[in-house]
């Protein structure tokens, strides 16, 4: 009961306090925009990089534990998409990317922030880094290969890579990786700067997220969005599990990388379902489904991982 009311509780308020004023109108379209913008070009990059730049162990093995159960996921959901439910390549590869890209961000970072504090968030930081330098790149080419291949994969791949390097979270944690590592000092001001924005970041994420649910609908393609659901919030973490065991990752690190592994699955799916017209309606549906069922998932999770 501590860990429902004093972490999964807040973050889950949070998200229904966004899609209710959101739903009653009571934040505007553009004010839900400015907030988002708020977000993720200045309060989110300043927690990242102030954590970054703070002494920490590396999360190299937890990313490694966590990306080989994640790209296994992927694997897994595009054959079930291709074998079972008969799904063309570019709708098998949106099942794919729904079942593996999880919120690490507008979720990740607030859940693991309260269950773990700043030492587990040292570890989600490079899980961050290359969640979207790895999964994107991967939908991004097999979305073109089934739109019709019209553009050479060089150029595919330049341009993702340019469009998650524009990303001011993903500039935050290379420029907080850099900065660490050289040993840069940062300034006692700019340290209580980076604090104070930051720590309006988790808050305000889970708001938008909340509002932005209002735009999805689980009532088209629920059972398929169900089912890519179970993958997304109990299979995936079990892999983790398994692969962070595989490697002998200590506590800490593995409880931090199999958490990231059981997150809802992020709106970056569905956008990228959109722009190739690809199952876009059943990647909102899971994107809704997991995002409430992870409320049970992710406490039961907590509960088996000893934490509160």
């Amino acid at each position: 009961m501590s860990i429902l009311l004093q972490v999964i509780l807040p973050v889950f308020v949070l998200i229904a306090l966004g899609y209710l004023s959101a739903r009653r109108a009571w934040v505007t379209e553009e004010g839900l925009r400015g907030l988002n913008d708020f977000v993720f070009r200045l309060a989110m990059p300043c927690l990242i990089f102030g954590g970054a730049t703070s002494p920490h162990e590396g999360g190299g093995a937890t990313a490694v534990a966590f990306f080989s159960g994640c790209l296994m996921a992927y694997a897994l959901a595009m054959l079930l998409a291709r074998r079972a439910l008969r799904m063309p390549l570019g709708e098998a590869n949106t099942f794919g990317l729904n079942a593996a890209f999880g919120n690490s961000a507008m979720i990740g970072i607030p859940l693991v922030l309260a269950a773990f504090g700043p030492a587990g968030l040292a570890q989600l930081l490079t899980i961050i880094g290359l969640h979207s330098l790895i999964l994107l790149p991967i939908g991004t080419v097999i979305g073109e290969v089934a739109h019709g291949g019209r553009a050479p994969l060089w150029r595919i791949l330049r341009a993702t890579l340019v469009s998650v390097m524009q990303n001011p979270v993903m500039i935050a944690v290379v420029a907080g990786f850099v900065v660490y590592q050289a040993g840069i000092p940062v300034p006692g001001p700019a340290r209580r700067f980076l604090e104070l924005t930051g720590a309006a970041g988790p808050p305000v994420a889970l708001f938008c997220l909340g509002g932005t649910l209002v735009a999805f609908d689980a009532r088209r393609d629920w059972p398929s969005a169900l089912l890519c659901t179970a993958v997304k919030l109990l299979l995936m973490p079990l892999l983790v599990w398994g692969m962070a065991r595989l490697i002998s990752l200590p506590p800490l690190p593995m409880a931090v990388a199999v958490v990231a592994a059981a997150l809802p699955t992020g709106a970056n799916a569905f956008f990228l379902s959109r722009r190739y017209a690809a199952g876009a309606e059943r990647s909102g549906a899971t994107v809704l489904l997991s995002t409430l069922l992870s409320v049970m998932t992710v406490t039961g999770l907590l509960l088996v991982l000893g934490v509160g």
